[in-house]
């Protein structure tokens, strides 16, 4: 959610109207955008945010 926050400038709300569908869609095109601006030598190394694990604050 504050990936596409912070690249987007929505808001909270904005982003939490979005269907988990919607949200995973927007996560993949700003990687992809990224991915296009920063272009990498070895492709392999890099990942997508769809691809991290997600990490448990307590």
């Amino acid at each position: 959610m504050y990936f596409i926050s912070y690249y987007f400038h929505w808001s909270e709300d904005s982003v939490l109207a979005l269907e988990h569908r919607e949200r995973r869609k927007w996560c993949s095109e700003i990687s992809g955008i990224n991915a296009s601006l920063n272009p990498s030598k070895d492709r392999k190394k890099e990942k997508s945010i769809l691809d991290m694990k997600p990490t448990r604050t307590s």
